[in-house]
């Protein structure tokens, strides 16, 4: 016999309180993803309280407190990416996925240097140009190419990296820039 789904009760502004308390203590979030993920849950439940829900109101409740802050989700998301071998067009396009506003994601752009780095440390894990086997034919290299781009990193740097006769100089050109951030 199959169960049947029971509706849940309309929310209020207590129970909406809890659930945004309850979303910013699990996940790094934005005010924009909270309001976001505030919004969503009415939609589902609707709304039981008096008045419009306070979602816009409870999200500046929260950035006052400290629960919820652009800058610093900015920061670590955009840390986060460039380790991974994520260019900064890619990093950007995250951050704004997530609301963050362009004068913080700015703020947090990354420095020459780091740049390079995640370049290196992209084409290192995916073995790509001097971290590769063997050299790639015209087919592969253009595929290469076009990985890197969709990682989000800069045309130049992609060019310069797979073109490096070693993984060595490749590293040394990514190290080359520490100096000058």
């Amino acid at each position: 016999m199959a169960r049947s789904r029971r509706n849940p009760k309309p929310l209020d502004a207590q129970r909406l309180e809890e659930l945004a308390l309850a979303y910013v203590a699990r996940f790094a979030t934005t005010r924009a993803k909270l309001e976001d993920y505030l919004a969503r849950k009415l939609r589902e439940r609707g709304w039981q309280g008096e008045g419009q829900p306070p979602v816009s109101s409870l999200a500046e409740k929260f950035e006052t407190a400290g629960y919820i802050d652009d800058a610093v989700y900015a920061r670590a998301k955009a840390g986060s990416l460039l380790r991974r071998g994520y260019g900064m067009r890619r990093v950007d396009q995250a951050l704004g996925f997530a609301g963050v506003d362009e004068e913080v994601r700015e703020e947090v752009s990354a420095s020459e240097g780091e740049k390079r780095k995640a370049a290196l440390t992209q084409a290192r894990k995916r073995r790509f140009g001097p971290f590769g086997v063997e050299p790639p034919d015209r087919a592969r290299r253009e595929k290469q190419i076009a990985a890197m781009l969709r990682a989000g990193h800069a045309m130049d740097h992609v060019v310069l990296l797979l073109d490096a006769p070693s993984a060595e100089a490749a590293q040394e050109w990514a190290d080359d820039c520490e100096d000058e951030d």
